[in-house]
């Protein structure tokens, strides 16, 4: 009965003369809910992918309810019973909910039945899904549930996931620790990843926290505070930036002027989106995922060009009709969502991506030439001003975790001194020295006179940064709102679509 469900005993894994794990001890037990907790680049996707058979240690052991694991892969992991969630959802959205769940199932049986079950397993746990849905028809928050099922067909005895709350409402993150409380009840043991310290205090009974790939602390987060679990993540006190009293306002430096834009096949139409943002002033949008937010960030960086040059004005330029550099010589920077293949390429080095940016703004291109010196220059300021780990200005944009991936291509943008700046989820993912670091940056780019836009998920950002807030669903934003006049409650609910716009703006009134 003591026998642990899931053992690792010293446990190393190194590429090249970097080492990601080095000795870690980790043990879950049946029916346990478990932390890994670490800050990005701590070796915590190391570790997971180790124990869902991605990759082999270079050291150490694997055990399975008291038995080493010998031959290991993710085929071999779930037929042990381990199940994973990964951040970034695997799902093919031109096909259903059953034909997505079929692929992922070593025997599927006929598909009639495999729907039957999809209902039933959905059902059971909270999780409701139509199985002939086409996953690009579906809200982040249903295409999570689509990763859960499929893992909860197979029958697992551990379930990892990994940030399983950064795309969700409160709402629904409410009924995902719902349902995960009810797997643990049943005996199934979960190792949960997450940058929320107050919702691995509120669901995890012990947690592991990694610094630099090795185990500095196991603990109970229930009996820690956010700041003490904080602490121990980065070996030092995490100041929290605080956002200044709402400055009166100035000059009008980015505005949207009821702009319509296709969202183009599977996209979302922009309806009528009017937008003013200040010099000095972080105006936030809240919403779920895939309610347009791609859209407009593309609207507004120039990638997708407006039907008239005045629905969007720069400092007072029309600038609708013009493309991503014009919008940049007019004062634009901004970092988009997926950071992997649109905010930095791969394969890359920093001194690369760095350029492709920055080429105008920062000087780093003169008569058509580039100056390597100064591109290098440049990408060493932004590693060193923004505390990136990596192997220095040469390094590729692939080697680097998400996090300092996220703080370099954040610094990139921020150190070009824009005048306007659109950032779209600027911290998702990313551990909370991280993530108090682009809040810090963000905060003084607007003190400095910039318009700063910050498109994001998670509310408690918003709420922290922002002095006016609206909220997009379905491609219709809602009028910006002073953060002192709303609630997370009412945002939450609008961004859920549970209220009509109307509705929602009377609630946030009176909260």
């Amino acid at each position: 009965m003591n026998i642990p469900r899931l053992e690792l005993r010293g446990l190393t894994r190194r590429f090249g003369p970097v080492t990601a794990n080095q000795s870690v001890d980790l043990v879950v037990r049946a029916g346990e809910i478990h932390a890994l907790l670490g800050e990005n680049g701590a070796g915590k996707s190391t570790l997971v992918k180790m124990v869902y058979g991605v990759l082999r240690p270079d050291e150490g052991d694997i055990l399975w309810e008291g038995e080493p694991i010998a031959a290991h892969d993710p085929r071999a992991a779930r037929k042990l019973g381990i199940g994973m969630v990964f951040q970034h959802f695997s799902l093919f959205e031109a096909l259903t909910v059953l034909e997505n769940v079929a692929m992922a199932l070593e025997a599927p049986g006929p598909l009639p039945a495999l729907a039957i079950r999809i209902r039933e397993v959905s059902a059971a746990y909270g999780l409701p899904l139509e199985p002939l849905s086409y996953v690009h028809t579906l809200s982040v928050g249903e295409r999570q549930r689509i990763e859960i099922v499929r893992c909860l067909l197979q029958s697992p005895r551990l379930l990892v996931m990994d940030e399983p709350t950064s795309v969700l409402t409160p709402h629904e993150a409410d009924s995902l620790f719902e349902t995960l409380r009810r797997l643990a009840a049943e005996g199934c043991s979960i190792l949960y990843i997450s940058h929320k310290l107050d919702e691995i205090r509120a669901l995890c009974e012990a947690a592991t926290v990694l610094r630099g790939g090795r185990v500095v602390a196991h603990c109970d987060p229930r009996q820690e505070s956010a700041a003490g679990l904080a602490r121990m993540m980065m070996g030092a006190e995490l100041e929290r930036p605080i956002r200044p009293a709402t400055a009166a306002r100035s000059s009008l430096r980015l505005v949207l002027d009821g702009l319509d834009l296709p969202g183009g096949l599977n996209g979302v139409d922009l309806r009528r989106v009017s937008l003013d943002v200040y010099a000095g002033e972080i105006v936030g949008i809240a919403g779920i995922a895939g309610n347009g937010q791609t859209e407009l960030f593309a609207a507004i960086s120039g990638e997708a060009l407006a039907p008239s040059a005045n629905d969007v004005l720069i400092d007072n330029t029309s600038c609708g009709h013009l493309g991503a550099a014009a919008r940049r010589r007019l004062g634009l920077c901004g970092v988009p969502e997926e950071r992997n293949g649109h905010g930095a390429v791969p394969g890359f080095s920093l001194t690369d991506n760095a350029l492709l940016t920055g080429y105008q703004r920062a000087g780093l291109a003169r008569g058509g030439i580039i100056r390597g010196a100064a591109t290098q220059a440049f990408a060493a300021r932004v590693i060193t001003e923004f505390g990136v780990r990596c192997g220095g200005p040469g390094a590729a944009a692939a080697t680097l975790s998400g996090g300092n991936l996220q703080k370099f291509i954040v610094g990139r943008e921020v150190l070009q001194n824009p005048g306007v700046f659109v950032v779209a989820q600027p911290t998702w993912g990313v551990d909370a020295g991280a993530a108090a670091l682009i809040h810090q940056a963000l905060l003084a780019l607007a003190a400095s006179g910039a318009a700063v836009l910050v498109i994001s998920q998670d509310l408690d950002e918003l709420f922290a940064l922002c002095n006016r807030l609206a909220v997009l669903n379905g491609g219709a934003l809602s009028r910006p709102l002073p953060i002192e006049t709303l609630s997370v409650e009412a945002i939450g609910l609008l961004m859920g679509g549970a209220q009509t716009q109307a509705q929602a703006s009377e609630q946030a009134h009176a909260a």
